[in-house]
C-alpha cells in the first residue's frame, strides 16, 4: 500500500475576515469545535509553521475546489429538490448573502457548514461563523 502524502489530506480554503481581508491557503485538520486553526498560505504550501487564525475574527471559511474560481460566473441562489438538508439564507454585515443547505446548525456552536445551492459553485462547502452572520433565515 503506498504511503499517504500529507498534501492529499489538505483542504483548499479562502478565509474571509470581518475586516474584508481574504487569505487563500490550505487547512489540514479543521475542527468545527475549536476556536482557532492553522492556515498554510497558498504561496507557500510547504511552510512548516502556518498562520494561526481565530474563528472570532472571521465571517466564513470557503472550502473551495480551486483557488482560481471564475470571477465572471454568477452563482445561482435557487434551491431545488436536489439540495439535501435544511434550506437557509445567510446574510453578513458586508451585505454578502449565501444560499444553501445545512445539516448541523446549532446557534450555541461556533459555526456550521452550508453547502451552496449551486452545484457548479467553486465552493464545496462554507463554514459560517454563527455570531458574525447578521441574519440566518430558513427558506
Amino acid at each position: 500500500m503506498p504511503a499517504t502524502n500529507i498534501l492529499d489530506n489538505r483542504n483548499k480554503a479562502v478565509v474571509a475576515f470581518l475586516d474584508g481581508r481574504r487569505l487563500k491557503g490550505y487547512i489540514y485538520n479543521f475542527s468545527a469545535q475549536k476556536e482557532r486553526f492553522r492556515l498554510f498560505l497558498e504561496q507557500d504550501p510547504s511552510q512548516r509553521e502556518g498562520t494561526d487564525v481565530q474563528m472570532k475574527d472571521l465571517k466564513a471559511i470557503f472550502f473551495a475546489k480551486d483557488f482560481a474560481g471564475d470571477r465572471e460566473y454568477t452563482e445561482s441562489q435557487t434551491l431545488t429538490s436536489q439540495n439535501q438538508g435544511r434550506k437557509a439564507e445567510v446574510t453578513f454585515r458586508d451585505g454578502e448573502k449565501l444560499v444553501g443547505t445545512t445539516d448541523a446548525y446549532n446557534p450555541q456552536k461556533v459555526g456550521f457548514f452550508l453547502v451552496p445551492a449551486d452545484p457548479r459553485s467553486n465552493n464545496l462547502r462554507v463554514f459560517v461563523i454563527t455570531k458574525n452572520a447578521t441574519q440566518i433565515r430558513w427558506i
